[in-house]
């Protein structure tokens, strides 16, 4: 089944060699790529003539090719999906000529079919010349239907069908593109070039962001990059018009201006630093490639690349039914997930962390994405080479995440620790929130059934959780956890552990 959705055309005359068995299994695969076949021709005959040499096992196709991606290199995307195709299905076939069918539509002017009688008898007297006007900007002279077209186009098309109509059928602009000195490219062109014009006039507002926290001596580079930005920004907006380039220009750069104070406060704040804006891109980045990725693949490549999704999706499913961050954080202390007693509402942002670590994982399907839309050569359809080593990378970048995750919990550890070393406040991690306290025994401590050291009264200890019906400690001075039965004992919170419990 062909695809219905695609981005560029292009045409491709593919020579075939083999006889009439193998002409016929390539337009078969062909068809099935859901590429039409616009002609088949002898070779030495056709529209390329005797460019090709005559031969009697030969023949030629012209094939559109319709693939995703941008414009640049979807020529060679095509010649490369081609000779894949063949490859795959063992037939000799040589991609002759390729070139890209571009059809931009033209930007026209729209209008509204109105009663001219009636606007004729308001313009009677010159004083409802205005009100006329003002009524007809606000329809209320139309008489129904839209019509697209330049203005003498658009009268004719207006009277079309109607004869008798004559002079009482007139139309009115829904637009100012149909004078005649305001010209504008067609339309892909133009949503292009304003593209251009957008991305470059924030450069120079990121760049100004991140001198703010730079060292010193780099600050003469990121001046360079908000220079060269303005420079880019005031070229992009020189070619956003076809006339007035000095006025596009120009706004462009005021454009630019207003993002740049704007953007001044809030990606200048502290909470902004270049760690955080360098994540934000990558997130950003792995988004984009994502979509990119997802919105042209095939049932075909659903092997390649849904099976690391699905393990990811798979892995965030279980963080949300047991926080994996909380059970490595607890067997740091010598505990287990139950001591903790964490609420779901903390496990399902402790997940949430996880799977943003996961993140990095998706930087190489991310990747593809891009590269297929950029057409390069190794990410095409069909290709088995870089199957291996994409499986490679992907499991490499897990374990990477998998010790992105272990640190992230260690330091957590460490700095519990370090704290009941201290006795100062412990830092708190994902709704585990450790307080120091004080236990008063409620029977003999010979008699207190537990875990862990001795227990000593007289002394504050680091009150990790009560799970149940479990008192679950920290001892500074053992550095082991101590547990006791919650029925046994009582707390006093205590504002550090230096204190004194007599």
């Amino acid at each position: 089944m062909g695809q219905a959705r695609y981005d560029q055309r292009v045409r491709a005359f593919v020579e075939v060699r083999g006889g009439q068995q193998d002409w016929e299994e390539a337009k078969e695969r062909f068809l099935q790529q859901g590429w039409p076949i616009r002609g088949e021709h002898p070779s030495g005959q056709g529209p390329l003539g005797n460019a090709v040499d005559p031969s009697p096992d030969s023949r030629v196709y012209e094939i559109e090719v319709r693939l995703f991606g941008i414009a640049k290199g979807c020529d060679r995307g095509a010649a490369d999906r081609i000779r894949k195709v063949a490859q795959a299905a063992g037939l000799e076939a040589y991609v002759l000529r390729a070139e890209r069918l571009h059809r931009d539509r033209e930007t026209r002017s729209r209008w509204r079919i109105i009663d001219a009688q009636a606007r004729r008898r308001a313009l009677d007297s010159p004083w409802r010349r205005y009100v006329a006007n003002w009524a007809m900007a606000r329809g209320a002279y139309d008489v129904g239907g839209l019509i697209t077209g330049p203005a003498r186009q658009a009268l004719r098309l207006a009277r079309t069908g109607n004869p008798t109509a004559g002079s009482r059928v007139a139309v009115r602009p829904l637009d100012g593109m149909w004078k005649d000195p305001v010209r504008r490219w067609p339309e892909e062109e133009g949503n292009r070039r304003a593209l251009h014009a957008v991305v470059w006039a924030f450069m120079p507002a990121v760049a100004l962001a991140l001198a703010a926290h730079a060292v010193p001596a780099s600050l003469w580079f990121w001046a360079l990059v908000a220079l060269t930005g303005a420079v880019r920004a005031a070229h992009a907006g020189w070619r956003l018009f076809p006339d007035g380039k000095a006025m596009g220009a120009v706004l462009v750069l005021l454009a630019s201006g207003f993002l740049t104070a704007a953007g001044r406060g809030l990606l200048g704040s502290e909470a902004w630093t270049p760690s955080t804006m360098s994540y934000t891109v990558l997130v950003l980045g792995v988004v984009a490639g994502l979509w990119l990725l997802v919105r042209q693949w095939t049932w075909g490549e659903w092997v390649g690349w849904a099976v690391p999704l699905v393990t990811t999706l798979l892995i965030s499913s279980f963080v949300a039914a047991g926080s994996v961050l909380h059970a490595l954080y607890a067997d740091g202390l010598d505990l287990s997930v139950d001591d903790l007693d964490v609420p779901p509402l903390w496990q399902f942002i402790a997940s949430l962390k996880l799977v943003s670590m996961l993140a990095y994982v998706l930087i190489v399907p991310a990747w593809w994405g891009i590269a297929r839309h950029r057409h390069h050569f190794y990410a095409a359809p069909g290709e088995r080479t870089n199957v291996v080593l994409n499986a490679l990378i992907f499991v490499a970048l897990l374990a990477a995440t998998a010790g992105i995750a272990l640190d992230s919990t260690s330091q957590a550890v460490e700095r519990t620790k370090a704290a009941a070393e201290r006795g100062t406040k412990s830092p708190a991690y994902f709704g585990v929130e450790p307080s120091w306290t004080c236990v008063r025994t409620t029977a003999e401590l010979g008699n207190i059934p537990g875990e862990g050291p001795a227990l000593n009264p007289d002394r504050p200890y680091l009150l990790i959780n009560v799970a149940g019906s479990t008192i679950v400690l920290w001892d500074p001075i053992a550095h082991e956890p101590v547990k006791l039965p919650a029925n046994k004992a009582w707390l006093e919170p205590t504002k550090s552990g230096k204190a004194t419990c007599a």
